[in-house]
């Protein structure tokens, strides 16, 4: 357990953020990490491109790949966007991006399901023409909380852990 650092001028609490501030950011975002288990129980991670719409998250994989045999084994998985900070600057220095983490429920959507001119504009672009036939939609619902860091603070803030940590429910405004 550690203690928060209470020396002037140090921040001892994150951003007040809501549930709709992350789904903005997540909706500008395209890259994520996503974990889940194997059917023999090991741990795996794979990054992958989505498009968010309407609370969910859409990843397109081959249907024939490991991301999707495992995650319809299992259902579930852990979730992890980066995003980037610091503009210009971060050429200049190194600086971490921003992260939003979730855990939720997947579901590996048949390939042919939904027909491709039903998807959203964002998600349809992510599937190829020449691989309609051999993809499959990974459909995300997160649950739970959001755990961010450094989303909705300054580059400076992120410096320190307790002013640029924070959790949101899924489900809150």
């Amino acid at each position: 357990m550690t203690t928060p650092d209470t020396r002037p001028g140090i921040p001892t609490r994150g951003p007040q953020l809501t549930a709709t501030q992350v789904w903005r950011q997540l909706q500008r975002s395209s890259f994520a990490v996503i974990s889940y288990r194997t059917p023999a129980g090991d741990p795996r991670s794979s990054g992958v491109l989505y498009a968010a719409e309407g609370r969910r998250l859409y990843v397109v994989v081959a249907t024939d790949s490991w991301k999707a045999r495992h995650i319809a084994v299992g259902g579930r998985v852990a979730v992890t966007v980066p995003v980037r900070r610091g503009g210009l600057l971060s050429l200049l220095m190194p600086i971490p991006p921003a992260t939003i983490s979730f855990h939720g429920t997947a579901t590996v959507r048949p390939a042919g399901e939904p027909e491709i001119g039903a998807l959203p504009g964002r998600l349809a672009r992510l599937l190829p023409a020449e691989g309609r036939a051999s993809s499959t939609i990974v459909e995300i619902a997160p649950e739970g909380r959001f755990v961010t860091y450094g989303i909705g603070v300054s580059l400076q803030r992120m410096r320190h852990p307790a002013a640029a940590r924070a959790t949101v429910p899924v489900g809150s405004g």
